[in-house]
C-alpha cells in the first residue's frame, strides 16, 4: 500500500474552494487546514489561551471565540504579530493535519489532498509533497472577486492580497496549476484532468509502513512525525 501527498493553495479569492468542492465530489481525500486552524483556537485550547495572552480580549466576541476578523484587520497590518500568531498556532494545527493523514493512510487512499491556504508562503510543506497545485486568477480578476466578496475598497483589497505572494510568483513553484479565470465549467474540467492524472500516479512520498504497525505506534510515530515537521 502506498500514498502520497499533494499541496493544495491559491490566494484570497483565487477560488480554491471552488476546486476543493470538485475535489470533495470526486470522494478525494482532503484535509482543510483552514478548518483545522478555527478547530485548534476553540476556547480552553492551548492556543486559544496563549493568543489571549499576546492579543487581548479584545479579540474575543461574545460567547469566548476569536473574533478571526478582528484577528485579522491586526495581523494584516501587522507582520511581526502574524508571525507570533503563526508560531502559536501552526504546531497544533500540524498535529492535527499528521492524525487526520494517518487516518486517511490506513483507510487505504491513494493520494490525501492537504489544502493550505499559506503553502508557498511558509515553503516548509513542500518538500513533503509529491506534487502541489496551485488555483490561479490574474491579479485583475482577484482583486475584482475580493472587492464585490468582502464588500472591500480598492486600497483595503490590496492590502489584503499584498499580504500574501503574488499568485504569478506561486506558479514559478507549482507543479500543477488550475486556471480559475473562466467559468466554473472550465474550472471543473481542470479538476477532472488532474484526478485522473494523479489516481494513474505511481509515485509516492512517504516511505510503505505496515498497518498494524501505524496502529500500534501511532503515539510514537506521531511525535516523531511532529518532531520531524516543526524542526
Amino acid at each position: 500500500s502506498t500514498m502520497f501527498l499533494v499541496g493544495l493553495s491559491g490566494g484570497i479569492a483565487s477560488g480554491k474552494s471552488t476546486v476543493v468542492a470538485v475535489l470533495r465530489e470526486l470522494g478525494c481525500a482532503v484535509i482543510d487546514a483552514d478548518v483545522i486552524a478555527r478547530q485548534v483556537v476553540q476556547p480552553h485550547s492551548k492556543a486559544h489561551q496563549q493568543i489571549l495572552q499576546h492579543f487581548g480580549t479584545e479579540i474575543l466576541l461574545e460567547n469566548g471565540e476569536i473574533n478571526r476578523e478582528a484577528l485579522g484587520n491586526i495581523i494584516f497590518s501587522q507582520p511581526e504579530k502574524r508571525r507570533l500568531l503563526n508560531s502559536i498556532t501552526h504546531p497544533e494545527i500540524l498535529k492535527e493535519m499528521l492524525k487526520q493523514v494517518l487516518k486517511y493512510f490506513v483507510l487505504g487512499y491513494h493520494y490525501v489532498i492537504l489544502d493550505i491556504p499559506l503553502l508557498f508562503e511558509t515553503r516548509g510543506l513542500t518538500r513533503f509533497m509529491k506534487y502541489t497545485v496551485l488555483v490561479y486568477c490574474d491579479p485583475p480578476t482577484q482583486l475584482g472577486r475580493l472587492m464585490k466578496r468582502n464588500g472591500l475598497g480598492v486600497a483595503e483589497a490590496e492590502a489584503r492580497i499584498s499580504s500574501q505572494l503574488p499568485l504569478d510568483e506561486k506558479r514559478k513553484w507549482a507543479t500543477h496549476v488550475i486556471d480559475n479565470c473562466g467559468d466554473r465549467e472550465s474550472t471543473r474540467r481542470q479538476v477532472l484532468r488532474l484526478h485522473a492524472q494523479l489516481e494513474d500516479s505511481l509515485h509516492f512520498l512517504w516511505a510503505r509502513l505496515a498497518v498494524g504497525t501505524a496502529v500500534a505506534g501511532l503515539g510514537g510515530l506521531v511525535f516523531l512525525l511532529i518532531r520531524h515537521f516543526i524542526s
